[in-house]
């Protein structure tokens, strides 16, 4: 059965009566194709004295929080090689902690080794990470496998989305197969923290900016479980934009050459099946291809590509077991550190070209292409098509048949540009804005005294319309305090992307200024109308351009309200009547 949403499954749970509710929970999945791989090799006896919870549960069960940590802190007190480090506390009160592994002494060496951040949890139902993470840091202290340390350091966070962690339940995520309960996707605030990265609306991702902003680390992997239908693989992986779409060319062109090559063979030698995430142009229509786009910094791979961090977004496949997965997983990251290790010089010289870049324009709204950028074989798994009384049509039952399908890729073509400017000036009052841009990482040049100067306005409505921006060139008074943000800058795109209004991901487009008004009401009608007649007897100029405007536009001409608005337009009031975007612009 293929699933549209989790939202029609809660949706359908608020519906049924409580007596319905508490019965025992229908099957979702069909039956897991059997699977053996070297990978399986990892796995300690479950009498093991530094078995994992996973591995004592035979990957059943997923450790809780507390557990989790109990364990990592009886890892740290038996190596010299891990230790435990609070940065930063949830909503709820827990700890944020991450495990640091690295070699003594490294510190007094005078060659910095690369840093590999990676990341589990932060959908804390797709819990994968953690379990494959506490095995690889068991195994580099206790198991002879601290050679992966020689040449890189490790920060590993079991659990980022902790208090969504602790909401844990049997009927969390009913199309994922395993652990038995599952956290759930939303952090104690409802939010979704893989689309939190620009806003820093959470204490978590606020944290995990903070942490990258620390270690700048060679390479930032987030670990996920996908969503979708039934098909080969159990281990797939993608970068910002698909690679193809990523603004950080050198280091999206070494994820998708070197990084992509090493991983790939690691896991297919040890019996899985990887490949580039897909993503479906019609989740109930799989036929119809899949997708590649480019993406904005809300997401950990977005926000990597646009401050110039290597990052990876493993999805695995929810529909294979979770051993399975958890297995894949160590060795994703197991090949990540050696790869790292070997590549380091190549990877600083991807992350310097990157940030020393300087692109003139910023895309900022695309649309998908009608012809497919390429045809690629996808391992697939054969459906049936039967009746569904429940539906009352036709539905997809997946047969665990596998099928090598030819199908179509499709790419997306910019449909909207924005000019990057020299800067961006933001006045003193915005303090709020202020903070988030230095919460970033954001270079900032704050006046120590008032200065004037000609500058780009945009105006709209209100702070709550994205439609109809006006630009105009004015003298502004900035105030001690106001800031200027260069474009030339490391972080250009991520201060493009926040600060340019027709960014997805700007202040304003984030709801930020939703309740910001103009300096006036406009004027009502009965006096707009006079006030129109007077100015059109006395300027026979305008008269005659409003006469050529209503013959170019019939509706223009058909409109009382648009053609009030005309007039209004060409008056000295329209000014104090709209509202001003407060990030002036200045020209290069």
């Amino acid at each position: 059965m293929l699933f549209r949403s989790l939202f029609f499954i809660t949706s359908l749970y608020a519906a049924i009566p409580s007596s319905a509710a508490t019965a025992p929970a229908p099957q979702v999945l069909p039956p897991a194709a059997p699977w053996s791989g070297k990978s399986e090799q990892l796995i300690v006896s479950a009498s093991d004295r530094l078995a994992t919870p996973a591995e004592r549960s035979d990957f059943r069960s997923s450790p809780s929080y507390a557990q989790t940590m109990d364990y990592l802190r009886t890892l740290a007190g038996s190596s010299k090689l891990l230790s435990l480090h609070s940065f930063g506390k949830s909503l709820q009160g827990r700890d944020l902690v991450y495990v640091l592994a690295k070699k003594p002494g490294a510190e007094k060496s005078d060659t910095k080794k690369p840093v590999v951040v990676i990341q589990a949890g932060i959908h804390s139902g797709e819990i994968d990470g953690k379990d494959a993470g506490l095995m690889l840091l068991r195994d580099i202290a206790q198991r002879g496998r601290d050679d992966l340390l020689d040449a890189v350091d490790l920060v590993f966070i079991p659990i980022l989305n902790v208090d969504g962690h602790e909401n844990s339940s049997a009927l969390g995520r009913p199309h994922q197969h395993g652990p038995d309960s599952k956290g759930s996707r939303t952090n104690g605030q409802g939010l979704d923290l893989n689309r939190d990265y620009a806003r820093l609306q959470s204490p978590e991702i606020a944290a995990v900016v903070k942490l990258l902003q620390t270690f700048d680390p060679a390479l930032y992997i987030d670990v996920h479980v996908s969503d979708g239908i039934d098909y080969q693989y159990d281990v797939t992986y993608t970068y910002a934009g698909w690679g193809t779409y990523a603004r950080s060319r050198a280091t999206a062109d070494w994820l998708m050459k070197t990084y992509h090559g090493d991983v790939h063979a690691a896991l297919v030698a040890q019996g899985h099946t990887p490949d580039l995430y897909p993503s479906w142009v019609d989740e109930d229509a799989p036929e119809k291809g899949l997708r590649i786009s480019a993406e904005g910094p809300r997401y950990s791979t977005g926000y990597g590509d646009f401050t110039g961090i290597p990052t990876v977004l493993v999805e695995n496949h929810a529909m294979k077991p979770y051993k399975r997965r958890v297995l894949g997983t160590y060795v994703l990251l197991e090949q990540s550190l050696k790869t790292v290790a070997r590549e380091s010089a190549a990877i600083v010289a991807a992350k310097t070209r990157d940030r020393a870049d300087r692109p003139v324009q910023l895309m900022v709204r695309w649309e998908r292409e009608a012809a497919p950028l390429k045809i690629k074989t996808f391992k697939g798994y054969r459906y049936d098509a039967y009746l569904s009384p429940a539906s009352g049509t036709t539905e997809r039952r997946w047969t665990g048949e596998p099928i090598d399908i030819a199908m179509p890729v499709f790419g997306v073509r910019s449909t909207r540009e924005v000019a990057l400017p020299a800067a961006w000036w933001i006045g003193a009052e915005q303090q709020g804005m202020i903070a988030a841009l230095r919460r970033h990482g954001i270079v900032l040049e704050e006046l120590k005294q008032p200065r004037t100067m000609l500058l780009e306005t945009v105006q709209l409505a209100n702070g709550k319309e994205r439609s109809g921006l006006q630009r105009a060139q004015k003298e502004w008074t900035l105030p001690t305090g106001s800031v200027r943000v260069p474009s030339d800058q490391p972080f250009h795109l991520l201060a493009a992307a926040l600060l340019e209004p027709e960014s997805d991901d700007s202040f304003l487009a984030t709801g930020y200024f939703d309740t910001a008004l103009p300096l006036e009401s406009q004027l009502p009608r009965h006096l707009l109308a006079p006030m129109a007649d007077r100015m059109m007897a006395a300027d026979p100029v305008l008269r005659t351009r409003f006469a050529e405007a209503l013959a170019a536009d019939a509706t223009l001409a058909g409109d009382p309200q648009a053609r009030l608005r005309w007039w209004l337009a060409r008056s000295p009031y329209l000014d104090r009547a709209r509202w001003t975007y407060p990030v002036l612009v200045e020209r290069r």
